[in-house]
């Protein structure tokens, strides 16, 4: 029998139009996404569905966006059985509250906040992300330390097996980018982002969160969902809010998460939400087991 996981993506995966299909052909789909546009008080689906992309690709809609379509799926999909859960960043959150830690109504207002906290944390303080493949993780901490002379610089999303992010200021980051040519990467490309996510230049977007925070109601996770920072398996709602609060300057350890997850049992995991990105990653950490992807509303009909 398949131990199956939920995994659910993050900023990056969003598309003009995403969701639309989902609010056409489904009365609880539209029901979720009104609530989402009410929450809020900003017209989150027009953007969703129509853009135009540079709206889209703002951190305050972008965050919201994902989520909401991730976890609009995950909702449709409460007869698929799952035994536990991750989310790359932002979708940390919409992992939570498919395993009923934290409200759907709650928890879109906290990542909006938490959208515009770290949007006006890339205004005050600006930084850069860049993309390496094709160096070890060992290799890379050394480059931002080398770097870290010239400007704040750290490895920020482990992601696959020789796939790293790196964030920080734009002098570390250019400065890690040379050295990391120099040192054979394989692809060094700076990311088109509004700020050094997973960096200490949020430390102010942490700050807000955590009052946030402990605004919001959280329950104990039904189901174990494996957090970014630790790539553990949390249930208890204390761990899960500071996780949270910790996640937003560190960096999130995917390719850990996965292989833990993995060790654990899990052999099949199905990416929920916009986009293939999380597939192609865990398909580099281990080949062998199952992955399948649900974005739209005619991938929910072949999996049901």
């Amino acid at each position: 029998m398949a131990k199956r996981a939920l995994l659910f993506p993050g900023q990056g995966s969003q598309y003009v139009g995403m969701a639309k299909d989902l609010y056409d052909n489904s009365v609880e789909a539209k029901e979720m996404i009104k609530t989402a546009d009410d929450a809020l008080g900003v017209p989150l689906s027009f953007i969703m569905f129509n853009g135009p992309e540079t709206d889209l690709k703002q951190t305050e809609y972008t965050q919201p966006a994902i989520f909401v379509h991730s976890v609009v799926l995950a909702s449709l999909l409460r007869r698929l059985d799952f035994e536990g859960a991750a989310g790359h960043s932002l979708g940390e959150y919409s992992a939570l509250v498919a395993c009923n830690a934290v409200q759907f109504y709650d928890a879109v207002k906290l990542v909006r906040f938490r959208g515009q906290a770290m949007q006006q944390a890339g205004t005050d303080f600006p930084g850069t992300m860049a993309a390496v493949i094709g160096l070890d993780r060992p290799a890379l901490e050394e480059i931002c330390a080398e770097a870290s002379a010239t400007g704040i610089v750290q490895c920020a999303n482990f992601n696959s097996p020789g796939q790293i992010v790196l964030s920080g200021s734009v002098d570390g980051v250019l400065k890690a980018m040379e050295l990391a040519k120099a040192a054979k990467a394989r692809l060094v490309t700076q990311l088109p982002v509004s700020g050094a996510f997973h960096s200490p230049l949020m430390q102010s977007a942490k700050d807000k969160l955590e009052a946030k925070l402990d605004t919001v109601h959280f329950y104990d996770a039904k189901f174990p969902v494996y957090a970014n920072v630790t790539a553990k398996p949390v249930t208890e709602k204390e761990e899960i809010k500071k996780n949270l609060f910790l996640q937003v300057t560190a960096p999130v350890l995917w390719e850990d998460t996965i292989r833990n997850m993995i060790a654990d049992g899990f052999d099949e995991f199905v990416e929920v939400g916009p986009g293939r990105v999380l597939q192609g990653l865990v398909k580099r950490i281990d080949p062998s087991v199952a992955t399948a992807g649900i974005d739209k509303y005619a991938d929910i009909e072949k999996y049901l």
